[in-house]
């Protein structure tokens, strides 16, 4: 449901929205919230904090519809607001939008535009909402935010959702593009940052596709994680169709001669889920760290071009589902004895 403040010295005009909107009210689609001023409707704000979006005269005793428009902006960035006036030329428009207006109605109301800007307004709210959402579990949309999500993202109350960490079961991904340091070292930025973003591109799509998430994308390498049931077997079909698709993908010939390839590490375990760097900068990122973790890379380290390698614990856990090829021992970095480890073929 829609929650929407109404804010209007017009007493009638309640009643008028009331009437044309009663299907959506009785279906509950909408519920309205009346004031009479701007310092009615941040009171009424502060008892309903769910508010979605903000329909507000210019004109109002106490405090005006623009003054309202910078007090949310501050206090409620997520809410959005469009002003409904009897004044409709462009010198109150451009003001009320450089206010934060997210549109601008003229009095008499046409019920049937109201209607539509609502509706157009609710989406975008949601829109928003969803994209907070996703920021906080899914950190590859970490890389576009609207300003709106950041001036959130600045706020107490983002930074007190911050402090939950937890340990977890999960399994965690490193695929690195083989020998693309030539690329970057013989190609332009340009070049370098286009191959880079379709690899990675080709990547995310059958990583999203498993249910895993991207963590962090390091130099040319992606770093991904995998939660919940066969967080494992998941793993292993996201990484065996990233090889696929990777090898379909065309060779690039300019200064060189260039043919894409992973290498690929997988660990499964208990690792530390949290929020990593300094609230100060407000640069934290949703990670995982642990012992799990610094194996999985060690072991996409000791991969070769298009191979998979996973562990012993790992193997004996998915090798009915998957044909695994031993590789043998090896030795990894802060590790005391050698890991068995072997390649996932198929």
């Amino acid at each position: 449901m829609a929650k929407i403040l109404v804010a209007d010295d017009e007493t009638d005009l309640e009643m008028l929205i009331k009437q044309k909107f009663r299907q959506k009210i009785r279906e509950q689609k909408y519920e309205f919230i009346f004031a009479v001023n701007g310092n009615d409707a941040l009171e009424k704000i502060r008892e309903h904090p769910d508010v979605d979006i903000v329909l507000s005269d210019i004109n109002m005793p106490e405090m005006d519809g623009l003054t309202l428009l910078s007090r949310l902006s501050e206090s409620s960035p997520l809410i959005k607001s469009v002003i409904i006036s009897a004044y409709g030329d462009m010198e109150n428009i451009r003001t009320a939008m450089n206010h934060g207006a997210f549109d601008f109605i003229t009095k008499p109301i046409n019920f049937e535009d109201l209607s539509v800007t609502m509706e157009k307004t609710i989406k975008h709210v949601a829109q928003i909402r969803e994209t907070l959402k996703a920021i906080k579990e899914n950190n590859i949309l970490k890389m576009y935010v609207d300003e709106t999500v950041l001036n959130f993202m600045g706020s107490r109350e983002f930074e007190s959702s911050l402090i939950a960490n937890e340990t977890i079961e999960a399994t965690v991904v490193f695929i690195d593009i083989c020998s693309f340091t030539s690329i970057s070292e013989n190609e332009s930025a340009d070049i370098v940052v286009s191959l880079l973003n379709k690899y990675f591109d080709v990547m995310v799509n059958e990583i999203i596709a498993q249910g895993g998430y991207i963590d962090k994308f390091i130099g040319d390498a992606i770093m991904a994680v995998f939660r919940g049931e066969y967080h494992l077997d998941r793993a292993i079909d996201a990484c065996l169709a990233v090889r696929i698709q990777i090898e379909k993908l065309p060779s690039f010939s300019s200064a060189i001669s260039f043919s894409p390839k992973v290498s690929i590490g997988i660990n499964s375990g208990e690792m530390i889920s949290g929020n990593i760097g300094s609230a100060n900068l407000k640069r934290l990122d949703y990670t995982v760290i642990g012992d799990t973790v610094n194996v999985a890379k060690r072991l996409q380290s000791a991969a070769k071009e298009n191979q998979i390698i996973i562990n012993e614990n790992a193997y004996q856990k998915v090798k009915e589902s998957f044909n695994c090829k031993k590789v043998g021992e090896i030795s990894l970095k802060n590790k005391s004895h050698p890991m068995n480890v072997y390649e996932v073929m198929d």
